[in-house]
């Protein structure tokens, strides 16, 4: 039976990648050598790293605008250390906002390295909606917000406007919608969310913004050097970045991000339209806020749970329980979830509406 893999992540991945993935694996560029077992200095991955680098500033419009991308070892929690430590200064400030559990995390860290101001917060809500309405202090050292909370299911719809550099954690809806991304000094996004397996992330970051901080930088956790070093500064997480770069190139060829957007648009209006339609679900998010990547949604009366779990699993759907911070279910629909898949959860929900 066919499965509809609604994991939060590592999620879907476009069929083509996991079938060219799987070759590499074998005999990677015909080499008689795995992808697993190439040296990262060799003429065929230097490519790779290249390509995959220059295919992520043309994918987010920042080709020749003064970016850098890398694709650096660990997950984007570690870019929670990296920001502050690169951007901070002694004494400096930072403000944050909170709009989840990820946000939150990430305004650990920074309390490591400086005052650490929260511009706003949901927290008391929830983080059922993302908070609006909030002033950046002028003398920040930076901004960061989250663009999309997984767990929670809201997106910001749109940025505040500041001179303050703006960093985002974009690990959960990169490449998904078009965004002016030149209003961002610091890109940031784990790739198992949208992109590719765990194991790399990708950093998109300013020149211009590199090296202002004014402290002593462990190298391991410096922007300047990796930049420098083309991304090769250390050993990179070679099959992460293979297969994100193949993720990469299925999104050029379906037109690119706007039209990746459109069909996400699609599904999530699809599954959105049921939810609110449909007299046995409620959405958990706020309207005006919800996730076209992960939509959030839970069963007005609690006795029909057992029922619905057998039939969606039934269904082959997989991966769609909700975060125990919510609870319900989170059905996640990042770039490679088709709609035909969309669509088999709504009939499971029409179903249910029908037999109980």
């Amino acid at each position: 039976m066919k499965k509809h893999n609604y994991s939060a992540g590592p999620c879907i991945l476009p069929q083509e990648v996991f079938d060219k993935s799987a070759q590499a694996i074998l005999n990677f560029n015909d080499s008689g050598l795995s992808i697993l077992e190439i040296s990262h200095r060799s003429k065929d991955f230097v490519a790779v790293m290249d390509e995959a680098r220059a295919l992520a500033l043309e994918l987010l419009g920042l080709e020749g605008k003064g970016y850098q991308a890398l694709f650096l070892s660990s997950g984007a929690s570690l870019e929670f250390l990296m920001v502050p430590y690169n951007l901070m200064k002694e004494n400096g400030k930072a403000a944050y906002l909170d709009s989840g559990t990820w946000a939150t995390a990430a305004i650990k860290e920074a309390k490591f390295f400086g005052d650490t101001v929260i511009v706003a917060s949901s927290k008391d809500d929830n983080y059922n909606n993302v908070p609006k309405g909030y002033e950046i202090p002028a003398d920040a050292d930076y901004f960061h917000c989250t663009s999309n909370n997984t767990i929670f299911g809201t997106q910001m719809k749109s940025f505040p406007k500041t001179d303050v550099p703006m960093v985002c954690d974009m690990s959960s809806d990169i490449f998904s919608r078009v965004i002016d991304f030149t209003q961002f000094d610091i890109i940031y996004a784990g790739a198992q969310k949208n992109m590719g397996p765990a194991g790399t992330t990708l950093v998109v970051i300013k020149e211009s913004i590199i090296g202002q901080s004014g402290r002593a930088i462990p190298s391991i956790l410096d922007y300047a050097k990796h930049v420098k070093a083309e991304s090769m500064f250390n050993t990179p997480p070679v099959f992460p970045v293979y297969a994100s770069l193949l993720t990469l190139r299925w999104i050029k060829e379906q037109g690119g991000v706007a039209a990746v957007e459109k069909l996400n648009d699609a599904k999530a209006a699809l599954l959105y339209g049921e939810i609110d339609r449909n007299p046995l679900f409620k959405g958990a998010a706020a309207t005006e806020d919800r996730s076209t990547m992960n939509a959030t949604f839970l069963l007005n009366n609690p006795d029909h749970t057992e029922t619905f779990d057998k039939m969606w699993k039934e269904a082959g759907i997989s991966g769609i329980p909700g975060h125990r911070s919510v609870g319900g279910y989170r059905a996640s629909m990042y770039n490679a979830m088709p709609i035909e898949s969309v669509q088999v959860l709504v009939d499971v929900m029409q179903a249910l509406e029908k037999n109980v």
